[in-house]
This record gives C-alpha cells, structure tokens and sequence, in this order.
C-alpha cells in the first residue's frame, strides 16, 4: 500500500519496532522523538497517518493533536500508557481518531491504522452531496452547511454526521457509530459517542433538531 506513515515515540527502541514492522509491510514509516519535531515534518509532508505517544518532551502528544487538527484531518492514533476515561475523552474531544493501550499487538496497530487511511482515502460514495434536514455534506470538500452557513467541524464530528445522514431515519447505535466512526476495533466507552453528538447539535444550532435521541437505542437523522 505504501503509506506515509509519522510514528512520534520518544523511546528509542519502541520507536524502532515500529518503524521496522511498518517497513515490513511496505509502509513508509517516517520517526519523530518529539511532538516539535513531528509538528515540524507535519507543516511539511503529508501523512497517511500519524502514531503518537502522549507523553512527551518538548510538545506532548495532546498539544501536538490540538495543533494538527486546526487544518489537517490525518489520521491520529494515540499510543500510551495512559488508561483513564478522562484522558480518552480529551484526545477524542481534541480530534484523535482512535488509542492503543501499552502493551499492544502489533497486528492490531496495523490493522486499527490501514482501516482508517482506507476509510479516509475511500469514503466518498456515489454523487457528491448529501442533504438531510436542512444541512448539506459535499463530500469532496468536506464542506458542511447548516441552511446556507458554511460551519467547520472536527474530523469526528464531520464523520459522525457523515454516518448519520448516510443512515437517514435509521436508529445508528452507540457502538455502531463508534465502529464507523473510530475505525477498526474500538473499545472504548459509547460516552465518546454522546460527547461528540452534544458538541455536534451546538454547531448546528437551529437544525440540530432533525438528530434525534433514540432512548436505549441510539441516534437517528431525520431528513
């Protein structure tokens, strides 16, 4: 497949297995041991996708998403050690993609990471808009209208609405909106989910009404 792939991982040896792993399988991997480096390659190359440790020198893992995600949707996975649902939901809130809890299988980190260069290199389907409810996706651009204002949404709450109005009038649950939204395998908590919708109907002010609650069920787009 060949991707461009910015593993920023400030311990030398893990930073190594990775890049050899993805090598092996035809990826190019590029290595970064801190988020200014990684900040640096980011204003000049792009990536497929980007690995990113959380606790590091010089620009943590979390400034490091901040910045990216003012004008760059790639891919974000985060590495760490880190387990507590606060600090999740921060990383998901600031744009992260999906985490992988250290230690983690290597497999699985290739697997998480191809899905969502797949899934960000191939999501546009058939025609080029979609309308529901009065807000209008155009996929190509990934502009997104509520009426006829122009709104700008995270990478999350672009691909969470996205899926909503692909699924028009059809209950999307929590676990189904985390599967196609964070990508391969997720098991985080659905609270992520409901985080994101609250942040979503905020921005889409009046015609936020056509997202409905479905109580114990999920969401559903109403057109």
């Amino acid at each position: 497949m060949n991707s461009k792939i910015l593993i920023v991982e400030d311990e030398p040896k893990l930073r190594e297995v990775l890049c050899d792993f993805f090598s092996s399988k035809g990826e190019i991997p590029t290595e970064a041991e801190n988020g200014k480096i990684a900040l640096e390659f980011l204003v000049e190359k792009d990536f497929d996708a980007v690995l990113l440790d959380i606790m590091m020198p010089e620009l943590d893992g979390l400034s490091l998403c901040r910045a990216v995600r003012k004008d760059n949707d790639v891919p974000i996975i985060f590495l760490t050690a880190l387990s507590d649902e606060e600090d999740k939901l921060l990383g998901y809130e600031l744009g992260a993609d999906d985490y992988v809890t250290k230690p983690f299988s290597m497999s699985v980190l290739y697997a998480k990471t191809m899905a969502l260069i797949k899934r960000r290199n191939g999501n546009i389907i058939s025609g080029d808009r979609l309308e529901a409810g009065g807000i209008t996706l155009i996929l190509s651009s990934r502009k997104v209208l509520a009426g006829k204002k122009e709104i700008t949404l995270t990478p999350k709450e672009y691909a969470i609405l996205r899926c909503l109005m692909q699924n028009k009038n059809i209950v999307m649950s929590r676990e189904q909106l985390l599967v196609k939204c964070w990508g391969y395998d997720y098991d985080g908590e659905a609270r992520a989910v409901d985080t994101h919708i609250k942040r979503l109907r905020e921005k889409l002010g009046d015609y936020s009404d056509c997202i409905k609650t479905v109580i114990k069920a999920g969401y559903r787009l109403e057109g």
